[in-house]
Order: structure tokens, then C-alpha cells, then sequence
């Protein structure tokens, strides 16, 4: 039997206010509790990382399906992909509207259709032909996400967006009983944005990445940044070539930072495994369950361990 592990983020940020600290940290808890619980009854990675990452699309505190930022009309606009490391297989949506999980919609592609990607008008026809409901778009609105985007015009437009400001995903990785890993990443995309814009959430890669014999990452931070280095599948490359997996995040994000100034994290595990959670961004919240106990963190050597019932 292999050992089973999930490890989950909900994203890089600038900073945590200290009101939503505890229910940021609550919140990756309730997801790898999730993740971790399909894992201990027998489920894929593939299940785990869906069941962890439905979790926070489901927590307005977190930049992902309800709690969403918004795009410069005012609307939620989700990404999301999902990856089977052991026959590569893979879903993505972009641009999707009006549904609450779209990290079920990107599971369906992979499971469902010969695609890897659907997008927009073409992913909601998918969504509703495979009974997805639709809720009102302004249920993924939140009065916080309101105020970012006032706040947000008033102060610069969206080219001169700061890179630290928009940082936000939900990811999450894990290695099942057989050995098999899966990633899963699922975003609102950053504030402000132009309608159809799309970052790295959704784009196999970037985004995440999982390959049995290599390893599986999520990924978070700034989407564009992420996608000029093909962030997920350059730490892979990294391991590829004997690095560890701490060696390789830290390689592969420091790459990032000194060739296009971009900030973000990492999370990686392996067959074996291993895990590694590593960031460049101010914070990022995490949790990592195996062995029966559940290790997380939000800020840079803070670290708690509880024990799983």
C-alpha cells in the first residue's frame, strides 16, 4: 500500500487580515479533512483532489466558485483544470459563468468528452447538457469582492495592477493507496480583469500538473507570470533532473521571481510520498494530511500540526 497524502492551498496573498485568519486556516482545514478522508476509504487522488478543491470553491473566503474577484464589469469569470497523473488524462474550463463548482465542470471534460479544454459558451452548453445547474451569477458575489473592485478602480487601472494584490487560487494535489496522483486548481482570476481574460488556473502546465512517475503540483499567483515560465511543469522538470521536491519548488519559483518578477507557490507531492509547500508571496495557506495528521500554515514558520481522528 502506498502512502496516501493530499495537500491543499488557498492561494498566495499580499497579506491576511487578522479577522480572516482563523477562517482562512479553518477552511484548508475542512478541505484536507476532505481530501484526505476519500483517500483513507479507498478513493482515486483524482476524487481527492476534486473533494478538497470543491471545499474552498465553496468557502467565500477564497478566490475560487462562491468568493470569486471580479472582473471590471462586476462579474465572476472561473478557470479551472484538473490532471490524472497516471494516464496524463486532463479537463479544463475558462471564462465560466454562473455555475458553483467549476473544478466539477473541468472533471467532467476529462471524464467525459475527448477534450482537455472547453471555454465559455461552449463549456456552459457541456454544463448543462451533463445537468450542472446554473445559480444566479450574483450568488458567487460577495460584498468583500464588491468593495476590492471599487477599490481596485479607484486606484490604478488594470495594467498597473500590482502583482502581489492578485494572487489568489485553490489548489490541490495527493497520491492515492495505488500510487496514482492527481492535481486539481481552480481560480476567480485576479480583480479587475478584462472579460476573457484567462490565467494559468486552466492551462495544463502552468497551473498544475501530474505525472505518476514524476510528482503533482498545484500552483498559485500571478496567472501571467505563471504562464511565461510554465510554472507546474518546470518544477517537475527540476525533479526530473534529481532535484528533491523542496529543491525544485524553490528552484522553479525563484525562476519565476528573477525572470519576470513574479511572485506565487507551490505545492508538490510524489509517489512516494513526499510533499513540499513552498511560496514567494507574502503568505499562503496551506494544509498537508498523511500519517493521521494534518500539518498547516498561512505565513512563513508558522506551523501546526493536529491529529486526524
Amino acid at each position: 500500500m502506498n502512502p496516501i497524502v493530499v495537500v491543499v492551498h488557498g492561494g498566495g496573498a499580499s497579506s491576511i487580515s487578522k479577522d480572516r485568519k482563523e477562517r482562512v486556516r479553518q477552511g484548508i482545514l475542512r478541505a484536507a479533512t476532505v481530501g484526505y478522508n476519500i483517500l483513507k476509504q479507498g478513493g482515486s487522488a483524482v476524487d481527492a483532489v476534486e473533494g478538497a478543491v470543491t471545499v474552498l470553491e465553496d468557502d467565500p473566503d477564497f478566490n475560487a466558485g462562491c468568493g470569486s474577484v471580479l472582473n471590471e464589469n462586476g462579474e465572476v469569470e472561473m478557470d479551472a483544470s484538473i490532471m490524472n497523473g497516471k494516464d496524463l488524462s486532463a479537463g479544463a474550463v475558462s471564462a465560466v459563468r454562473c455555475i458553483a463548482n467549476p473544478i466539477k465542470l473541468a472533471r467532467l471534460v476529462m471524464d467525459k468528452t475527448p477534450h482537455c479544454f472547453l471555454t465559455d459558451q461552449g463549456a456552459a452548453k457541456f454544463a448543462a447538457a451533463n445537468g450542472i445547474p446554473t445559480i444566479p451569477g450574483q450568488q458567487l458575489v460577495t460584498e468583500r469582492n464588491r468593495k476590492r473592485l471599487e477599490k481596485e478602480k479607484l486606484e490604478k487601472d488594470a495594467q498597473k495592477a500590482d502583482c502581489q494584490n492578485n494572487l489568489g487560487t485553490v489548489g490541490a494535489v495527493a497520491v492515492d493507496c495505488q500510487g496514482n496522483l492527481a492535481y486539481a486548481t481552480s481560480t476567480g482570476g485576479i480583480v479587475n480583469k478584462m472579460p476573457g481574460r484567462v490565467g494559468d488556473t486552466p492551462c495544463i502546465g502552468s497551473g498544475g500538473y501530474a505525472d505518476n512517475d514524476i510528482g503533482a503540483v498545484s500552483t498559485t499567483g500571478h496567472g501571467e507570470s505563471i504562464l511565461k515560465v510554465n510554472l507546474a511543469r518546470l518544477a517537475l522538470f527540476h525533479v526530473e533532473q534529481g532535484k528533491s521536491l523542496e529543491e525544485a519548488a524553490n528552484a522553479s519559483l525563484g525562476h519565476m521571481k528573477s525572470k519576470v518578477k513574479g511572485v506565487g507557490g507551490i505545492i508538490m507531492v510524489n509517489k512516494a510520498g513526499e510533499w513540499a509547500v513552498k511560496w514567494t508571496s507574502t503568505s499562503m495557506p496551506w494544509g498537508a494530511a498523511k500519517d493521521g495528521k494534518l500539518h498547516s500554515g498561512i505565513d512563513f514558520g508558522d506551523t501546526s500540526i493536529i491529529n486526524l481522528s
